[in-house]
């Protein structure tokens, strides 16, 4: 991808702009994320060179095929799609007492 072509203004803005957002907490999160993935998945002996983690499909893909909501555009995609391990944990809390996330087995007939 070509380097943008800003003056030096814009590109001062731009970068004031890039690190705000880069320390915004949900940015935080998700990268502190990708790393203990990468380094698992490391350690684990998967290669993810050139790759990232997906928050929103849960696996690692290429940094292409990683961009723009799968094609889809990203007018659409909102953070509620994404999922750190933050979200997934209270997700996992809020289905566990919604019935209609129970299985049989939590709701008490194959005991």
């Amino acid at each position: 991808m070509a380097k943008q072509k800003l003056s030096p203004k814009a590109a001062a803005a731009k970068k004031a702009r890039d690190l705000r957002y880069a320390k915004t907490d949900d940015r935080k999160k998700k990268k502190a994320e990708n790393q203990r993935k990468r380094r698992a998945a490391v350690k684990a002996g998967k290669s993810v060179k050139g790759k990232d983690y997906d928050h929103k499909d849960r696996k690692f893909k290429t940094v292409k095929a990683n961009r723009g909501n799968d094609g889809k555009g990203t007018k659409q995609e909102g953070k509620k799609k994404y999922f750190t391990t933050s979200t997934m944990k209270k997700t996992s809390k809020s289905r566990l007492k919604s019935t209609k996330y129970k299985t049989k087995r939590t709701q008490g007939k194959l005991g």
